[in-house]
């Protein structure tokens, strides 16, 4: 029997509900042991590559940061056969540098959430992932090549905090965030992350910039219009992208170690797993346990 043909997986953040140039798109519901993700996912083809895509937020943005059923989301992608995930998240810029309008392709993240479900572990079965290096660098650099043949301003790795909102920073926070000399701020990422390391799916972050957070004393503190207004100027621009992207990508992984992240993670021993726990995590951990 042939490998599964792998499928790459396109999460849209705030502005960004669909994904343009996905030919013969049809609409997928899943279910998960972690309930419903945010919405319907949409399955298509980009050239000859399966590509799946889901509103981070629901369309029509129904879901605050805190409210996404982020286990679900990621969980329902590895369901449909994804091995890479491209995310497009609108962030502030945390540097002079960086833009409003210009992309950031993230290398690292801090994360100043608080109480998220971030992993599928617990509840019988305890595991702990390696985390140093959150990205995945094979998608990450394919990413950054297909920005800048599409004409962006995009800077080559960086920061991103991750804090919990909804509320933007106050201006104290901003300042104190500067200080750690982070380069963007946003408020999901870090957690899909998180759960794509566990569910050994390559991860890559596409940063849309589209204001300066609230520290820079020049420029308007941070509002929903000033996102919106800069991220609908990008939306083509990202779409094109992650186009360039998905066709660039190379089927097999051979540049990360993304696809083998729990060989070694699971501490629980095997005949320790309850079978309810294993049945909800079986899609990730039967290949390495005996049937």
């Amino acid at each position: 029997m042939s490998a599964p043909v792998p499928v790459i997986g396109v999460i849209g953040g705030s502005g960004l509900y669909a994904l343009s140039g996905l030919e013969n798109a049809r609409e997928i519901r899943v279910e998960t042991p972690f309930g419903a993700p945010s919405d319907a996912l949409r399955s298509g083809r980009i050239g000859d590559r399966e590509v799946v895509f889901l509103a981070r937020h629901g369309r029509g943005h129904r879901l605050l940061p805190g409210e996404i059923n982020y286990r679900a989301n990621v969980y329902a992608l590895k369901s449909l056969g994804v091995t890479r995930i491209l995310s497009a998240s609108a962030v502030g810029s945390m540097k002079e540098e960086i833009r409003p309008r210009d992309i950031v392709l993230p290398d690292q993240f801090i994360d100043r959430t608080r109480g998220r479900a971030a992993t599928f572990f617990g509840g019988g079965i305890a595991a702990h992932v390696g985390f140093a290096d959150p990205v995945c660098p094979e998608t990450r650099h394919a990413l950054l090549l297909a920005a800048r043949a599409a004409g962006a301003t995009a800077h080559d790795g960086g920061t991103y905090l991750c804090m919990e909102g909804p509320a933007f920073s106050t201006r104290a926070e901003s300042r104190l965030y500067r200080s750690w000399g982070v380069d963007v701020i946003g408020m999901t990422n870090l957690t899909e992350a998180k759960l794509a390391r566990e569910a050994e799916i390559c991860y890559a972050t596409l940063a849309l910039a589209t204001d300066y957070d609230c520290w820079h004393e020049e420029e308007e503190a941070v509002s929903v219009g000033t996102v919106l207004e800069n991220l609908q100027a990008n939306a083509r621009l990202a779409a094109e992208i992650v186009r360039r992207t998905v066709e660039a990508l190379p089927e097999a992984r051979t540049a990360c170690g993304c696809g083998e992240a729990l060989r070694h993670a699971v501490i629980t021993a095997e005949d320790a797993i309850a079978p309810e726990a294993r049945a909800r995590l079986g899609l990730l951990l039967d290949k390495y346990l005996a049937r």
